[in-house]
């Protein structure tokens, strides 16, 4: 009977990032962090931190080509995991730094709602930019949210709350 040795999630990552930088002749260095979930012992998702001279390039406009490397890398795993892994690429702390743009952005759009008292449309944002927004702003006792339109016209609303009235 031969013993093969299972691959790790990580080095099924690590494994296919190195092939498709290197094919792509792209010197990119892989850092993995496997996020623990509180309920399981098993990783909720896995951080893959990109380290590259060529970070405009790997990022595209709105980050579209990291998002894409991201659900390629995600696919490739399903096939060859049999299972929804979920993985979040990032390039020089791109991510972080552009959720933090999105949502100060989002907070003077609620200062204008809140004075005007109009819906505002956003520009375009990500899946997991209208998200956070979305997120961001669940509570917020004055603006709500809504998600309009479809794949690359969809568009987020920053709207009054209908139920939020101003006692004076």
């Amino acid at each position: 009977m031969r013993e093969k040795k299972q691959k790790s999630i990580t080095d099924e990552i690590e494994l296919f990032l190195s092939d498709l930088f290197a094919k792509l002749q792209i010197n990119v260095g892989i850092e993995i962090v496997e996020n623990k979930s509180s309920l399981t012992s098993e990783p909720d998702h896995y951080i893959v931190s990109l380290k590259t001279e060529e970070t405009g390039l790997l990022i595209g406009r709105h980050g579209e080509i990291l998002n894409s490397l991201q659900l390629i890398t995600g696919i490739v795993l399903y096939k060859k995991l049999g299972k929804w892994v979920r993985v979040v690429l990032d390039i020089g702390d791109y991510r972080k730094t552009r959720e933090a743009s999105v949502k100060e952005m989002a907070m003077r759009i609620v200062k204008e709602v809140e004075e005007s008292n109009t819906a505002v449309t956003l520009p375009y944002l990500t899946p997991l930019e209208r998200r956070a927004v979305h997120v961001l702003l669940t509570d917020h006792q004055n603006v709500e949210t809504e998600s309009v339109g479809e794949g690359k016209d969809r568009r987020l609303i920053i709207k009054p709350r209908v139920s939020a009235s101003k006692h004076t």
